[in-house]
């Protein structure tokens, strides 16, 4: 007989949802619409087609509560989904703690993370627009490897800017995307104006989301036959995250629990978004009352301590502006190891929901975070990316509440990722290499200072 601590709640195989869920509908105030950074009104389908293909285009903004999943998508996302939701009774047990501690561990794709939900898609909807080239950024390299990965399957080239902090620290997810056959250049790079702009005031800059997507969609922007993607923030990726949350709502029925609180990691918001949505919208419908709480490094707190407030999106300002919670697209965050989580701003839809009081935020320092995944990992025998070690520690630290308090809790957080390639960062940890930062309140304010003037 299997013990229970093995058991994971599985949907059926191919058990995938048809359709993804937007939150948009349902929200109690809608949000404010992104503006052409030139003339500040509100941007039409028109001015992005040059990065997007229209499909996603009209994703971005509709009023559909439901929008189909294409035939094609599903039978890739069949590979790895549904994805399994684990209780972490080892873990429980550890901490000695009533609260029943739930993951979804979306480690389990080839990719290596959640990433790969809305690669898959976006490379799909840019084939049947007749594109064949694409390009975009990543930080930690989840991002990349997913879209490399998306478009060998579905034979577009793809061209990657990558952190360069993260270049130098993660050669094996840099290898893994050139496996898949894309092009990997270390951004800031010397081959686009943007980088060439950094690196003539900053020659060691050790670059940031914001930079390498003023790259990528530089590269766009100047090819006809190129499109952007992008691996978080905006709303479309986040509708195809939705997968996760979907799943996870059967998921805990067959668990015979309730979720009290739901935890996510935030650097752009897509792992975030892709569980919490699906429960917000119940949520707005009564049929939910668990806490959501999104978890940031403390040295990039773009929800605790940004401005909410319109911003560009990238550090060149090639972008729309887009009412988020930023730090100034000029900031540059310090060389953390969860590099998927080094972006001055916070999606648009989740700031919203956090502004809306339909959400809330706190921070990890890094060495806390990796502390939490090493305890994990002892518990569960997963190694977390360090990213989703701070959803790992705000899931301990609520269970730890639940002990002293000596009640029950529900506790749901999102496994983004899996951190087999990120050990050169579990080595640095545990040999005392890393430390906490805490980014200087003043740097903080100088980048707010630069924020666009919009009425």
């Amino acid at each position: 007989m299997l013990s229970m601590e093995t058991i994971a709640y599985n949907l059926p195989q191919n058990h995938i949802p048809q359709t993804w869920c937007n939150i948009l509908p349902d929200l109690p105030v809608p949000m404010a619409p992104p503006l052409h950074p030139g003339t500040l009104q509100p941007l039409g389908p028109d001015d992005l087609a040059p990065l997007f293909p229209m499909a996603l285009i009209m994703q971005e903004v509709s009023t559909e509560r439901e929008i189909e999943i294409p035939g094609e998508v599903r039978q890739i996302y069949a590979q790895w989904r549904p994805s399994p939701l684990m209780r972490a009774r080892r873990l429980e047990k550890a901490l000695d703690t009533p609260a029943h501690i739930y993951y979804k561990n979306e480690g389990v794709s080839p990719a290596g993370s959640h990433k790969l939900n809305t690669a898959v898609a976006q490379a799909w909807y840019n084939k049947q627009e007749g594109v064949r080239h694409l390009s975009t950024e990543t930080g930690a390299g989840q991002w990349g490897s997913a879209l490399s990965m998306a478009c060998a399957f579905l034979g577009l080239d793809c061209k990657v800017f990558m952190v360069r902090v993260s270049y130098d620290q993660k050669p094996y997810r840099r290898a893994l995307m050139e496996t898949f056959g894309a092009s990997v250049t270390a951004s800031p790079s010397p081959f686009t104006d943007s980088g060439r702009a950094i690196l003539a005031e900053h020659p060691d800059s050790p670059g940031s989301l914001g930079i390498a997507i003023s790259e990528a969609v530089e590269v766009a922007a100047k090819d006809p036959g190129t499109k952007y993607a992008l691996g978080s923030v905006l709303n479309h990726v986040l509708l195809h995250q939705t997968v996760i949350g979907q799943e996870a709502i059967e998921q805990m029925a067959l668990a015979g629990d309730d979720p009290d609180v739901i935890i996510g990691c935030t650097g752009g918001g897509s792992n975030f978004a892709g569980l919490v949505m699906p429960f917000l919208g119940r949520k707005l419908k009564g049929k939910c009352h668990a806490r959501i709480v999104a978890v940031e490094p403390a040295a990039c707190p773009s929800l605790t301590k940004g401005h909410f407030a319109y911003d560009f999106g990238d550090t060149g300002h090639l972008t729309p502006l887009v009412k988020m919670h930023t730090l100034g697209s000029s900031f540059i965050p310090p060389g953390i190891h969860a590099g998927g989580l080094r972006y001055h701003g916070m999606a648009p839809l989740v700031s919203h929901v956090v502004n809306l009081g339909l959400a809330e935020a706190t921070t990890v320092h890094q060495l806390d975070a990796f502390a939490a995944g090493i305890q994990f990992a002892r518990a569960e025998g997963i190694v977390p990316a360090p990213e989703a070690n701070h959803a790992v520690a705000e899931a301990i630290r609520q269970a730890l509440e639940a002990k002293a308090e000596g009640k029950p809790r529900v506790i749901l957080f999102n496994l983004s990722g899996h951190g087999h390639f990120d050990m050169q960062s579990y080595i640095a940890y545990q040999a005392g290499k890393l430390e906490n930062y805490e980014y200087p309140a003043e740097e903080i304010a100088m980048a707010l200072a630069g924020l666009p003037a919009v009425p």
